[in-house]
């Protein structure tokens, strides 16, 4: 409860200053999230690297950093985040989303115990293949977050913060969670993003309209994981606040494929634009399905640079409010032929995981996804060995090679791109 319940103690202090009691709270609340974000920013320098050395003879270390420019593929950087019990779901999730060019950031939140987020590091160091190419990481130190509060979008913030801090060479800012997973192979979306502009934003918005929208948004939240170290449920207040004038408020899909650019202008804030929306959605439920929406399209330097799509296979409840559906086998066909790039939430044993790692993916149990990048095998390699690894060596990073689906991606991503004015830019009257 902290610092706004604190509040209440100070009933006289308010009638003197004439403010009602919930204004001080309210005011106490914003200034607890503020300095949470500092506090966030300071665990980007903790955390565990897959930079290990030590290594093999048998592999060769993977100095060279990926080629840039016109006609070489772009760099993805993975933000895979969970909770307890998620670390396996974290790995597997991990080895299907792969690629040597990528960087991919781990995260369990304070849900997850400290075992299993140690456990998780070390799987990571134990696995050759991250070590050599050394772009893996796992966040070391936890913190609270209810993805239905402000401090799920304080989370995705920092992932981008220590992104940026490990590497500015990377083109697109993906976030994931536990129970998603991809549809397409790493070199079949690489190929499809290859010849876009870098400062697209995949990023599913509209304006609101309906009274119901306008009421959840005015309906103030505090989320107590921003001042609380063990994951705790949001709580509403009773008082509102009145519909802001200063910006038009946009919401959208919750999961995005964001720009280097637009993630820069994100955490630095350089007009105080994200900053000052920041501060407003402190204290709105469901952020993540606004914030980005509304500071892209309130920014004349970013509003034209947005596609209408979040390229996800989801299938919502009625109402959408209660949440995504849990994709099962039964939705596979639909999902499949979707021209999505990622799907979920998968549902745990389904074995729908299974029938796309086999048939879609091509990824062995417990190997990653092989790719153009893949030579194969190792000579000496047991046919134990070979059940779970199909790349032990390596060749050129900068090569894709995708299939019928990856062409079919591009084509279709081409086309979002082309028609993404009458899909709908930001629409600010």
């Amino acid at each position: 409860m902290g610092a706004f319940f604190a509040c209440r103690n100070k009933q006289t202090l308010m009638r003197i200053l004439k403010f009602p009691p919930w204004v001080l709270c309210f005011s106490a609340a914003i200034l607890v999230f503020v300095v949470g974000l500092l506090v966030l920013g300071a665990f980007s320098r903790s955390f565990f690297h897959g930079r290990i050395g030590g290594l093999n003879e048998e592999f060769e270390f993977a100095k060279r950093a990926p080629l840039k420019g016109s006609g070489y593929p772009p760099v993805l950087a993975y933000w895979i985040s969970g909770s307890q019990g998620d670390s396996e779901k974290i790995l597997r999730l991990l080895k299907a989303v792969y690629h040597p060019r990528n960087l991919y950031l781990l995260h369990l939140d304070a849900g997850a115990s400290h075992y299993e987020r140690s456990r998780l590091a070390s799987s990571i160091q134990s696995e050759m293949i991250f070590k050599s190419f050394r772009n893996v990481d796992v966040v070391g130190q936890s913190y609270a977050v209810d993805q239905r509060g402000s401090s799920a979008l304080a989370s995705i913030l920092h992932g981008a913060a220590v992104s940026l801090r490990i590497s500015q060479d990377w083109d697109w800012f993906i976030t994931l969670s536990a129970s998603d997973y991809p549809i397409v192979t790493q070199d079949d979306l690489l190929h499809a993003f290859t010849s876009l502009p870098r400062d697209l934003n995949f990023i599913h918005h509209t304006n609101i309209t309906t009274l119901e929208e306008y009421q959840r948004m005015n309906q103030i939240v505090i989320d107590p994981n921003l001042y609380s170290s063990e994951n705790t449920e949001i709580f509403e207040i009773k008082e509102t606040r009145v519909t802001p004038d200063a910006f038009k408020i946009f919401t959208g899909s919750p999961w995005v494929i964001l720009s280097r650019p637009f993630m820069e202008y994100c955490v630095h804030s350089w007009d105080n634009l994200p900053r000052k929306l920041l501060m407003y959605f402190a204290n709105v439920a469901y952020p993540l399905q606004a914030y980005f929406q509304t500071v892209i399209c309130n920014s004349p330097q970013f509003q034209n640079t947005t596609v209408n799509t979040d390229l996800r296979y989801i299938v919502w409840d009625t109402p959408p409010q209660k949440g995504p559906q849990l994709l099962s086998q039964a939705l596979y066909k639909g999902m499949v032929q979707s021209g999505t790039v990622f799907a979920g939430p998968l549902k745990e044993g389904d074995p729908m995981i299974s029938k796309v790692d086999d048939y879609i993916l091509r990824r062995p149990s417990d190997g990653v996804v092989p790719g153009q990048w893949c030579l194969g095998p190792l000579v000496n390699q047991s046919r134990k060995e070979l059940k779970h690894d199909l790349c032990s060596s390596w060749g050129s990073v900068d090569a894709v090679e995708p299939g019928p689906y990856g062409k079919k991606l591009r084509s279709s991503v081409l086309k979002l791109v082309e028609e993404r004015q009458q899909l709908g830019q930001c629409d600010l009257w």
